[in-house]
């Protein structure tokens, strides 16, 4: 858990920014989403309707929050903002897994921005000794909860094995 001196700045953070739980764990606010919309007749098939051209949020975690395994339709995009690194854990449809430090210490190999293809797998989780994650999150087509889902835990071990220590940690 956060130390006091980090949870009021949590606290202040998701007030300020008027940050709302998030389903997969974290907090969010939608900041952006586009005025137009692609028609679905000319999106690929994983699309079930229209989708806003564009969409993006912020989102914080902090120590002990995580943002389970999941997959959406759409390339993710995440930006980090503020606080310590973020771990985001990715599973591609073949089964190699990635994972990549979010974070401002360039020198220790992390990355301001990362992109997550469509149909991976992926969560995220503060790395250790980490009090919170401030990042944002842009995904192209818009984000729609229509093409979210949530990873269930058995079907992920039976397809992925020998990833079970992050399966576990994220579902």
């Amino acid at each position: 858990m956060p130390a006091e001196t980090d949870k009021g700045e949590i606290d202040q953070l998701v007030a300020s920014l008027g940050l709302l739980p998030h389903p997969e764990g974290g907090f969010y606010r939608e900041t952006y989403r586009a005025g137009e919309s692609i028609a679905r007749a000319a999106l690929p098939d994983r699309f079930v309707g229209d989708r806003s051209h564009g969409t993006a949020i912020y989102y914080l975690l902090a120590a002990g929050d995580r943002s389970k395994l999941h997959r959406i339709a759409a390339d993710e995009i995440w930006h980090f903002y503020a606080g310590d690194p973020l771990l985001i854990v990715a599973l591609a449809p073949d089964g190699a897994l990635s994972v990549t430090t979010l974070g401002r210490d360039f020198a220790a190999g992390h990355v301001p921005q990362h992109v997550v293809p469509a149909g991976y797998w992926f969560g995220a989780i503060p790395a250790g000794g980490s009090a919170y994650a401030l990042t944002g999150c842009t995904v192209a087509p818009g984000f729609d909860f229509a093409d979210f889902e949530l990873a269930e835990r058995a079907a992920l071990l039976s397809s992925f094995p020998q990833h079970r220590d992050w399966i576990e940690r994220l579902t």
